[in-house]
């Protein structure tokens, strides 16, 4: 059997372009997109609904809810998990090494990739977006809904709703749902084409659709 053929038969409901590398143990759920040179280590588990943009690299044990877009040379290493509805653009790159060399002066030779104790977890919550060419350092945690804006370097964890700009990345306002930046208004804050209300207690902002 024809390797492509094997993929659709062992992924049925997917569709995924031939030149794509999807190593055993992967798991895609119904209605995802797969697109051109695309590389999945094994045990990844990717969502139903989710496309996948061309040249993207997903690590061993990644893990990704529904209804995620990653668009086009993104890298995700092994130790984030990005859950449903998470928006990733085109040339965003995760890290994940807390310790980065090529050589190990212990044992004398190429350092080793592969995850150990000082690998670095990341999460990107529901519903949040990462702006084209943005780098998110690791051991951080993207909030629910939250907005990184192109090009930022996220070196500390991004609140909920918040939205954050520049090199360092820095919160420069709030955002809705929806993704447009909210007005403040008396008490709070508001979105005007959703309508939805928001109030700020502390660092933590609430509305009708959020849920601490």
């Amino acid at each position: 059997m024809a390797k492509s053929a094997r993929v659709k038969k062992r992924f049925a409901g997917v569709r995924i372009h031939p030149t794509a590398m999807i190593e055993p143990g992967v798991e895609i759920g119904a209605g995802s997109s797969i697109w051109d040179h695309v590389h999945i280590r094994s045990n990844a588990v990717l969502g139903r609904e989710c496309i996948v943009g061309e040249k993207t690299y997903i690590a061993y044990d990644v893990r990704i809810g529904d209804f995620v877009k990653l668009n086009a040379f993104v890298y995700i290493p092994t130790g984030v998990t990005i859950e449903d509805k998470v928006m990733i653009s085109a040339g965003c790159l995760f890290v994940n090494d807390k310790y980065p060399r090529a050589y190990d002066y212990s044992s004398k030779g190429l350092a080793g990739s592969a995850p150990n104790e000082d690998t670095l977890a990341t999460v990107v919550k529901e519903g949040a977006t990462v702006g084209a060419g943005a780098v998110i350092l690791g051991g951080l945690e993207i909030g629910r809904f939250a907005l990184v804006g192109a090009g930022s370097v996220v070196t500390k964890s991004v609140p909920a709703h918040a939205l954050v700009v520049g090199n360092p990345a820095r919160q420069i306002g709030w955002v809705c749902v929806c993704g447009r930046r909210l007005l403040r208004e008396r008490g709070g804050f508001h979105c005007r084409p959703c309508e939805k209300k928001f109030s700020l207690k502390g660092r933590k902002i609430f509305g009708q659709t959020f849920r601490p």
